[in-house]
């Protein structure tokens, strides 16, 4: 039977991505999602992935989720931490709102979502957790200082808790992103978008699928050696 995968942000941009790489690996997918119902849809019609809606800021809704999605597919093997939103904003000018909101889904999320999985994992001696953390937790941006922060905490949460996994076979690992052509991106000025060009050494953008090719190689059962660690995707903008 196939190993059962659930993309948190999976059924658009970097997400979709992972979520359609993963099934095409072979892997049974679920993908959560927490308010475009229409991509939603159009995504299941167009992959045949089922997709699940709740806001990963929420304990209960994930536990609440989580249980849905194994009741339909079986035991969750491999999680990937996709989901993230952004509220920019100058420190002086951020509000506790701001700060809350990116804080809650960037980084209580993965908690959120990882927590109620550990316990069924360890039972199994098997798991995958990947994380989307971003080149801006490992360098910082302007106007940032919630999305970088909790993003960077991200990066502190899986090389500890690949710690406490590795000897029941659960692996722990990150991916940082750099600039990819999602739609958020595409849809910042030219001008904007070709300043951002311009920092990186290979050139252009990375594509999505660039980034699902770092996350199906983390969840195979091959890549039990690797934990702790992050894959950092970002073509040379940003060195480690």
């Amino acid at each position: 039977m196939a190993r059962v995968a659930l993309v948190t942000g999976g059924t658009r941009g970097i997400g979709a991505a992972i979520s359609t790489a993963l099934k095409g690996a072979g892997y049974s997918v679920a993908a959560n999602y927490a308010g475009n119902d229409d991509a939603a849809a159009r995504f299941t019609d167009e992959t045949g992935i089922p997709t699940y809606k709740w806001s990963v800021a929420d304990y209960d809704a994930c536990a609440a989720g989580i249980a849905r999605v194994e009741g339909d597919l079986g035991p969750i093997d491999i999680l990937i931490n996709n989901a993230g939103i952004t509220r920019d904003a100058p420190f002086h000018k951020m509000t506790p709102q701001q700060w809350k909101e990116v804080i809650d889904t960037n980084l209580s999320g993965v908690f959120n979502m990882t927590h109620p999985l550990w316990p069924g994992m360890r039972e199994r001696k098997f798991g995958r957790i990947i994380t989307i953390s971003s080149i801006n937790g490992q360098k910082g941006q302007f106007a940032q200082a919630n999305y970088s922060a909790a993003k960077a905490g991200d990066l502190g949460f899986t090389k500890a808790l690949a710690q406490e996994g590795a000897r029941a076979g659960i692996t722990v690992n990150a991916v940082c992103p750099g600039y990819i052509a999602t739609d958020m991106v595409m849809a910042v000025p030219e001008k904007v978008r070709e300043a951002i060009i311009g920092q990186i050494p290979v050139g252009r953008l990375g594509e999505p699928e660039e980034i699902a090719r770092c996350v199906v190689f983390l969840a195979a059962d091959e890549a039990g050696f690797i934990t702790g660690s992050t894959i950092s995707a970002n073509g040379g903008q940003f060195v480690v």
